[in-house]
């Protein structure tokens, strides 16, 4: 580079970005969009029960991937924070749901008892009905500045993201192998890339939609997204075998009392770990067109092979 009085200059580099910094930004901009999402009014019970489990905290993972890549081509946090804030809404039903007797039948979820284990069976069902329906309400009536062809492309989007197509289809294969000693890698890759895969999918899908990115940016980011899909349920494997209860936040071994196959079942944790990181890699490549504007991106999906919790 040359100064304009002809001396020559040294490149100015981009500061190193931290991930830290902004996840904490984020996660306090999200918690607090969360809160004010959900007033407690009548009838108490059902949006107290609503409440216990949204704002149970976790990492918001979720919504700060929206949000992030919403940013990234050249939307707003303000154009994002709606979808964000929905996409919480479902995973948090989903767990609600997968907690549940008949399904995960689990007594701890992020640290807390689970939300059957304090308001009944009975409210849970439908804390995570009341979620869901909501969420889908929260887009189309809050979203700002944001083409309405781009929320309706969002709103079915998640619908097929959160339906027999996606998340419902994922655990009833899951549910169909439980127990099963010879379940084949691709009937899991199957069930991970619907069950847990296509919600982190639409996260960063809906907040490429919602900025208007263009078809081919929009196939990079969910390749992107459904390696990081992948690898997410990898770790979540592994960490199931070697974290403890602190750590997890949930009660650990669950897989292995449920004869659940798992990957590091399948293959083994070093080789476990090999897959994930490799998932990493390649969708980090996806994101290559985009320059210095996928640091955040970059920086979630390393985060998510370095994670212990």
């Amino acid at each position: 580079m040359v100064a304009t009085d002809g001396r020559p200059t040294s490149k100015v580099e981009s500061p190193a970005f931290n991930l830290s910094t902004y996840l904490k930004q984020r996660q306090a901009l999200v918690e607090a969009a969360l809160d004010d999402s959900l007033p407690l009014v009548y009838p108490e019970k059902i949006y107290e029960a609503m409440r216990y489990s949204l704002l149970a905290g976790g990492k918001r993972l979720r919504p700060i991937l929206c949000i992030a890549t919403c940013e990234l081509a050249g939307g707003t946090v303000e154009m994002a924070m709606p979808t964000a804030c929905a996409l919480e809404m479902i995973h948090t039903m989903s767990l609600i749901h997968d907690d549940l007797p008949a399904m995960d039948n689990d007594d701890y979820r992020r640290g807390k008892l689970t939300n059957h284990k304090v308001y009944g069976e009975d409210i849970a069902i439908l804390a995570g009905d009341a979620l869901l329906a909501y969420s889908f309400e929260y887009i189309a009536a809050q979203t700002k500045n944001v083409p309405p062809q781009r929320v309706l492309q969002v709103i079915a989007w998640l619908g097929r993201a959160v339906g027999a197509a996606g998340l419902v289809g994922g655990q009833v294969v899951d549910l169909e192998c439980e127990g099963k000693p010879d379940i084949q890698e691709e009937t899991l890759t199957y069930i991970h890339t619907h069950k847990t895969g296509a919600l982190l999918e639409s996260c960063v899908v809906c907040g490429g939609i919602l900025a208007g990115v263009t078809d081919e940016e929009l196939e990079r980011l969910s390749r992107y997204a459904q390696n990081i899909g992948l690898a997410f349920q990898i770790i979540d494997d592994i960490l199931d075998i070697t974290a403890t209860q602190e750590q997890l936040g949930k009660t650990a071994g669950k897989d292995l009392q449920a004869q659940k196959a798992t990957y590091p079942s399948l293959w083994g944790l070093e080789v476990s770990k090999i897959k994930a990181q490799e998932l990493v890699e390649e969708a980090k490549n996806q994101l290559k067109p985009f320059g210095d504007k996928a640091q955040s991106l970059i920086a979630l999906a390393d985060f998510i092979t370095s994670r212990n919790h």
